[in-house]
C-alpha cells in the first residue's frame, strides 16, 4: 500500500531474557543489513545509545538515529517516529498467539512474529486490491 513502507517488519530476534537489548541489537542489526542492502537509516529508543550508534555506523554503514524524549518536558509525549513502532506492535498484538508468551521456544516465538506480520500484510494487500477494483 502506497504511503505507509515505514511499518513493515524487516527482521525479529527474540532472545532469553538474560541477553540484553543491545548485544540482541547487534546481531538484529547485522541480520537486516545482510538482507536489506539499501538501508540507511534505522530509529532506535534512547536505550540504545552509546557505543552502539559507532558499531552500526563502522560494520555497517548504518545510521542509528536515537530518538530521545526531551529532558525538559513532563507528562505524556509523542516521539517522533516512536509511534510507528507502536503503531505496529499494536497490529501485532491483534493476533492472540502474540499477546502472551506461550512459547517454549525463541525459534517459535519468532515464527509466530512473522506469521503474524505475514497475515497483517495479506490483508493490506487483498484491501488494496478490493480498491482498485
Amino acid at each position: 500500500m502506497r504511503g505507509r513502507p515505514t511499518d513493515l517488519l524487516l527482521g525479529v530476534i527474540v532472545t532469553s531474557a538474560d541477553i540484553g537489548d543491545r548485544a540482541a541489537a547487534k546481531v538484529l542489526l547485522a541480520q537486516v543489513a545482510d538482507t536489506h542492502h539499501r538501508l540507511e537509516l534505522v530509529w532506535a529508543d534512547g536505550s540504545y545509545t552509546g557505543s552502539l550508534v559507532e558499531h552500526c555506523l563502522a560494520a555497517f554503514a548504518l545510521v542509528l538515529a536515537i530518538v530521545k524524549r526531551s529532558d525538559d518536558t513532563r507528562g505524556f509525549v509523542v516521539l517522533p517516529k516512536r509511534w510507528i513502532v507502536e503503531r505496529l506492535f499494536a497490529h501485532l498484538m491483534r493476533s492472540r498467539r502474540l499477546v502472551r508468551d506461550f512459547e517454549r521456544r525463541t525459534t517459535s516465538a519468532e515464527a509466530m512474529v512473522y506469521w503474524s506480520m505475514t497475515m497483517i500484510m495479506t490483508h493490506r494487500l487483498a484491501r488494496s486490491h478490493f480498491a482498485r477494483a
